[in-house]
Formats: structure tokens, sequence, C-alpha cells
């Protein structure tokens, strides 16, 4: 059963950082790109950063320089550091992985920035 488990989302001040983590299990984790998603109130949902099986990472527009994917494949677990959160950073954050061509999401962690 594959399971994505996301954790450390929480209310943070403008300015604020916050480190998310994804637990997978019973996929093939260090062989699969690993990535966060997040969908705030009346927006479509939307890809934040992505890192390779190799780490080459990739990252929205709108977190670049702000954020920091990465990964431990030991852990079988993905993270965000997010830094200098803005209030449009609020959202759900999902962790997403594509296993044999199979899509799996977390359950989702809030994260709320105030201004």
């Amino acid at each position: 059963q594959v399971q994505l488990v996301e954790s450390g989302g929480g209310l943070v001040q403008a300015g604020g950082s916050l480190r998310l983590s994804c637990a997978a299990s019973g996929i093939f984790f260090s062989r699969n790109a690993m990535s966060w998603y997040r969908q705030a109130p009346g927006k479509q949902r939307s890809l934040v950063a992505i890192i390779s099986s190799l780490r080459s990472t990739k990252y929205a527009d709108s977190v670049e320089g702000r954020f920091t994917i990465s990964r431990d494949d030991v852990k079988n677990t993905v993270y965000l550091q997010m830094n200098d959160l803005k209030p449009e950073d609020t959202a759900v954050y999902y962790c997403h992985a594509n296993d044999y061509g199979t899509t799996y999401w977390g359950q989702g962690t809030q994260v709320t920035v105030s201004s």
C-alpha cells in the first residue's frame, strides 16, 4: 500500500520559515522524482518544486530563491524548506509521486502565512 504522509504545515507570519516533510512508503522511492504542489482556495493545484532521482531540481517562478526541495533516500522522505514566506504562499501543500506510471498524492498539509 502506497502512502505519502506530509507534515510540518502551520501558521507563520510573513517573512517566516517552515519545513515540510513527506514520508513515502510502498513505492520505489529512490527511483522516482518527487514533487510538491499547492492549492489555494479557489485556485487550481500547481507545481511548486520537483526533485529528480539524481537530485536535479526545478521551481515555480513564484518560489524560486525562497524554497528549497531536497530528499533523503535512506529515510524515503522529501522536504520543502520554505523561507521568506508571503501571504500568497498560503495554500494546502501536497506531496506527489509517479511510480510505474501511477500517480500518488499525500493528504495535504495546510500552510497559512499571516501578513
